[in-house]
């Protein structure tokens, strides 16, 4: 992960900026991603109905799962780091000389290679699943669970192709940026609601994310540091008033992981609540990051966080079934017996995980050690495309052999022409 300072350095535009490696930015995104992988653990119910398998998110229908989600739902913070860490990026390679075709390289083989591995050896353990006889519903619901999180993929790389242009934006005009992603959000809220038509709100994919990630340039160029903690305080109250407000009203959910698909408002306003939040945590932040302990099981994440966020769903439906094939007794989610039992099944989920990862991890290092090969602007536009495209065909119909194949090859035709990629070698 490389080191941890936060001086202040010099960017090409003239602004003071904090360190591209900063500490609190690395333990905010692994913080993140356990908290993603740990309530997708506790969404997992395994049961034995009349009818045979039962398999459920254990989580509906939890009356006070609504209130949890506001603290829970941590991906405004995942992309705030983002967006810390790709405008940092940028400006490295940019004062280096190279071009926005280089950095959209960079990015796209970092998140292409282990997606590739991911959905090439997924689709085709479902393939061996169908051939060994096992009924199509539940290779089919198999297949839905692994897909769901892939949305982030295609999402993430659109924005990271975009980091160059948007750098631009923030450089020209800081507020103007902003208030231009924030506006559309509120248009593309009040035509879904005035409608009713909940596909409407996708177009929000776009301009939430961005607007999540263009405060992660804030933070980055000291923007956010430069405000009085008092007036950020403030904000930070003020916004989430209005947040509140809003749900109490009815224009968004209480549920913030309801309000995540589609994507509204309500996260725009979260997202900058827990940016000023941690704007003010962060020298707290620094000082618990200087036990070598804590540093390094940040680095220890942090280094392989992609493969973590691709393989721990596979890891979750691959566990469930092995639930149903034991001889065990399985609780009823939501009991408090299966509460109980909750430690020992997220034990074995870690058990699990960390080998897979371990493993897997050698594409994740190899896609970010590329050796680059020359390439236009046009070209890296089009990968993206390509990628995203791929993604997309996963989200439609779920992961089965049959898109698992198409997608592989998609992903493979985005990454062809980048890159010769270096041997795989341990991670460190």
């Amino acid at each position: 992960m490389g080191g941890t300072s936060v001086a202040p350095l010099q960017h090409p535009d003239g602004l003071k900026k904090q360190s591209s490696r900063d500490v609190s930015i690395d333990v905010v995104r692994s913080l993140s991603l356990v908290v993603v992988v740990v309530l997708h653990a506790l969404m997992v119910g395994v049961s034995l109905g009349p009818d045979g398998p039962v398999l459920e998110n254990a989580l509906d229908n939890q009356s006070w799962f609504a209130s949890v989600t506001w603290f829970a739902q941590v991906m405004p913070l995942f992309f705030m780091a983002g967006g810390f860490s790709s405008i940092s990026q940028w400006r490295v390679l940019s004062a280096r000389g190279e071009t926005a075709a280089d950095y959209v390289r960079s990015r796209l083989l970092r998140l292409m290679v282990p997606a590739v591995v991911l959905v090439g050896l997924v689709g085709f353990g479902l393939l061996l699943l169908t051939l060994a006889g096992v009924p199509a519903e539940i290779v089919s619901t198999a297949g839905y669970r692994i897909s769901q999180p892939l949305w982030f993929l295609a999402v993430y790389l659109g924005c990271s192709a975009l980091v160059p242009f948007m750098a631009h934006a923030h450089k020209k005009a800081r507020v103007g940026a902003i208030v231009g992603l924030l506006l559309p959000i509120v248009v593309v809220d009040a035509l879904r609601i005035l409608t009713d038509q909940t596909a409407v709100g996708y177009a929000n994919l776009v301009f939430v994310w961005l607007f999540v990630q263009q405060l992660g340039f804030w933070l980055a160029d000291g923007s956010l540091e430069r405000l009085a903690p008092v007036a950020r305080g403030w904000a930070a109250g003020l916004t989430l008033a209005l947040l509140l407000a809003l749900t109490v009203a009815g224009w968004y959910s209480g549920d913030m992981y309801v309000n995540l698909n589609p994507p509204t408002g309500a996260l725009a306003l979260l997202a900058v609540v827990q940016v000023m939040v941690f704007s003010l945590c962060q020298p707290s932040i620094r000082r618990w990051a200087e036990n070598p302990g804590v540093i390094s099981s940040i680095r220890a994440v942090g280094s392989r966080a992609m493969t973590i966020y691709l393989w721990h769903m596979p890891v979750l439906v691959a566990l469930a079934g092995l639930l149903l094939i034991l001889p065990l007794r399985l609780p009823v989610p939501g009991s408090g017996e299966w509460w109980f039992t909750r430690s020992y099944w997220l034990a074995a989920v870690l058990c699990a995980l960390i080998p897979v990862v371990q493993v897997l991890g050698l594409f994740e290092r190899a896609g970010s050690e590329p050796r680059l090969c020359p390439s236009s602007n046009r070209r890296a536009a089009f990968s993206t495309v390509l990628g995203v495209v791929g993604v997309i065909v996963l989200l439609i119909e779920g992961v089965t052999p049959v898109t698992a194949a198409i997608s592989v090859a998609l992903f493979c035709c985005a990454l062809i022409g980048h890159t010769n990629l270096p041997r795989l070698r341990p991670a460190r």
